[in-house]
Order: structure tokens, then C-alpha cells, then sequence
């Protein structure tokens, strides 16, 4: 699509429309950095003053985030995800692991059913990535791994809602796997996640929810258990 100069009148909302198209189309991906300044000056042929409106409008509703000293990301790529996002950042790991049970249980279920051949592939790759990340001793690349594995599972649903929901919580998430894995001394143990893939894989969907219980009673009772 691109950015194309606007009309006189409300300038700052045609702006920020654009702006929100352009992020929604994935145009300017999720924690993408959007042009400079000048540059959207430029190709808007507005003021400056307009575009910082239409930018803090955005960073206001969650869309966009400033970070000082590098420039503007796109922090959400609905008002859906950006308002969970917000939301999420007050929660506690119990609750984030509630919601994730409510979520994954059926999700895992529905992959099972639903998932194609690239979803296969996805889940397999994501699966042996993690099981990989489980011995390196590098924390954080073995969260991301983790959460790659989960993303994978919810993608097979082909659920556009579902996912929006899922990617909303993806800091929230972090922060939760970061702390099971810092309570849990082997993680190349914990329970469930290879069942999951194994289960959805086969398109056993009853198989599919049981591991996904099963790893997430385990991290319930891991941090229940460190209070």
C-alpha cells in the first residue's frame, strides 16, 4: 500500500488511518521500527506536528511505542492485541496461567483437527528447536523456543481470533515461561510439550488437550509451589 499524501481537513485522522492500515496489513510488521520523521513528513506531505499527533495518538492506544534514543515500533497490530497487552502487564503468572489453560486446552484440540501440512511442519520444526534449546544453558533463547512451539500450536487452528488473542499475551507469556523455567531444574523433562506435538501431528485431538493439561498443571504447581 504505502503511504500517500492526504487531504486538507482532519489531517491527523486521515494520517493515523493510514498509519493503522498499514500496520494491520503487516505492511509495518509486528515490532517493526516505522520510518523516521522526515520521511513520513515527506511522503504524507503534512507538517511535522501532524504526524507526531497521529503517532501519539497510536502510542496512546497501544499500537505504537516509543523507545528513546532508536525511534517508534509497532508494539500491537490491533486494538484487540494492543488492549490485552496492556491489560496482561497487570497480571500475575497464576492468572496468565489460567487464561492460558482456558486457551491452549481447546486450541490443542482444534489443531489436532485442523492442522495442514505446513502446520505439520511448523509444529515439527518448533518442537525440535525446542527440545534443542533445552540443553544449550541459554535461557532466553530456550523462552523463545518455548513460546515459537506454542505459537506454532494456536497458528494450526487457523483461528484469526484466537491467534490475535494468543499474540496479545506473547509478554505475558514470556514472562511466564522465563519463570517456570527458572523454578524448574530440567526442562528438557517437563511434561507435555512433545505429547502436544505428537498428538496434533496424528490429528488425535482428546490425546492433544490432555498434553496441553498436562504441561500446564505442571507449571501451576511449580510456581503455587514456590510461595
Amino acid at each position: 500500500m504505502g503511504l500517500s499524501a492526504v487531504r486538507t481537513g482532519r489531517l491527523c485522522d486521515e494520517v493515523v488511518a493510514q498509519f493503522e492500515e498499514l500496520i494491520e496489513s503487516g505492511e509495518w510488521p509486528l515490532g517493526s521500527k516505522i520510518p523516521p520523521e522526515p520521511e513520513l513528513v515527506a511522503a504524507l506531505g503534512v507538517g511535522r506536528n501532524t504526524v507526531r499527533e497521529a503517532v501519539r495518538a497510536l502510542e496512546h492506544t497501544g499500537l505504537l511505542e516509543p523507545r528513546r534514543g532508536d525511534g517508534t515500533y509497532v508494539r500491537a497490530t490491533s486494538g484487540l492485541r494492543a488492549a490485552i497487552v496492556r491489560r496482561a502487564r497487570r497480571s500475575t503468572v497464576l492468572d496468565v496461567l489460567a487464561v492460558r489453560m482456558s486457551l491452549e486446552r481447546d486450541a490443542a484440540a482444534t489443531a489436532a483437527v485442523r492442522r495442514t501440512d505446513a502446520d505439520i511442519t511448523a509444529i515439527r520444526t518448533a518442537a525440535a528447536a525446542r527440545r534443542a534449546s533445552c540443553d544449550g544453558g541459554d535461557r532466553a533463547a530456550f523462552v523463545a523456543a518455548d513460546l515459537a512451539f506454542h505459537h506454532a500450536v494456536i497458528a494450526a487452528t487457523g483461528n484469526p481470533v484466537l491467534i490475535d488473542l494468543y499474540t496479545g499475551l506473547t509478554d505475558a507469556l514470556q514472562h511466564t515461561v522465563a519463570t517456570v523455567d527458572e523454578l524448574d531444574d530440567d526442562p528438557a523433562a517437563f511434561p507435555g510439550h512433545d505429547e502436544l506435538a505428537a498428538a496434533v501431528i496424528a490429528g488425535d485431538p482428546v490425546a492433544a488437550r490432555t498434553a496441553a493439561e498436562s504441561y500446564l498443571d505442571a507449571a501451576r504447581r511449580l510456581v503455587e509451589g514456590s510461595r
